[in-house]
């Protein structure tokens, strides 16, 4: 697959490069396949597997001697300036991305659309907090649907389980399982921690405070192995 590395860490051995499907993938300095320098913007062949890739090489194009030397001999060519540039390679860089909302409404929108299997990229304060507070405010509109329903149909009345406010309620977690717990692992990329502290949600009370109290850190100002500083961060 062809693909642009937008960072390689030399001193740490380790980078990540946009594919041409749009998806991020990592490299370390053994998956080069020459020891060469990578600078950002280095359009590369690699193998993509499992969210990382291997076998990387640069495919630029050579500017030694001969090179240049045909460069020189061939003659100048007349006609606009812009029409040189058509034959550029195509980059696979954050231009091609979404743009980046604007709101709080926006956040929670894209993290159940676009960023719903996302568990790979970083996720600022903002972007974080805004998605728990229309989560909460869609919760108690389900919860508020639900105990209207069984109002109507008599549950309360009858003193049975009110199930179109549990049905309702279990169907809204569960639809939205997935995007919350990716919206947690893309916090603590943003944070330059693993994903994996997600685990701590298991423990009873106190695994929910300390990922609270973690949300609340500021962005990591400089780039990781998770991806670029977010859009709107100021560093």
């Amino acid at each position: 697959m062809r693909g642009e590395v937008l960072h390689y860490d030399e001193d740490q051995g380790f980078g990540f490069i946009t594919g041409a499907d749009g998806n991020r993938y990592t490299f370390t300095r053994e998956s080069l396949r020459r020891q060469t320098a990578m600078p950002s913007g280095t359009v590369v062949e690699f193998q993509a597997g499992g969210g990382q890739a291997r076998d990387v090489f640069s495919i630029a194009q050579t500017t030694g001697p001969v090179a240049n030397a045909g460069i020189s001999a061939a003659p100048a060519q007349s006609g606009p300036a812009p029409m040189a540039g058509a034959s550029q390679p195509q980059y696979f860089g954050r231009s091609s991305e979404p743009a980046e909302p604007t709101d709080l409404w926006g956040y929670f929108w894209r993290g159940l659309t676009r960023n719903y299997f996302n568990f790979r990229d970083r996720a600022r304060r903002k972007e974080y907090w805004g998605y728990c507070l229309f989560w909460t405010i869609a919760l108690l509109v389900v919860i508020g649907t639900g105990v209207f329903a069984d109002f109507e149909i008599g549950n309360f009345d009858n003193a049975e389980v009110p199930a179109m406010t549990v049905g309702l309620f279990g169907l809204f977690l569960l639809a939205t399982f997935l995007p919350g717990l990716g919206m947690i692992v893309r916090r603590l990329h943003d944070l330059g921690l693993t994903g994996w502290l997600c685990l701590l949600i298991l423990i009873p009370t106190f695994g929910s405070l300390i990922i609270l109290v973690v949300a609340l850190i500021p962005t990591q100002a400089r780039e990781n192995q998770w991806g670029p500083v977010p859009a709107g961060v100021r560093t």
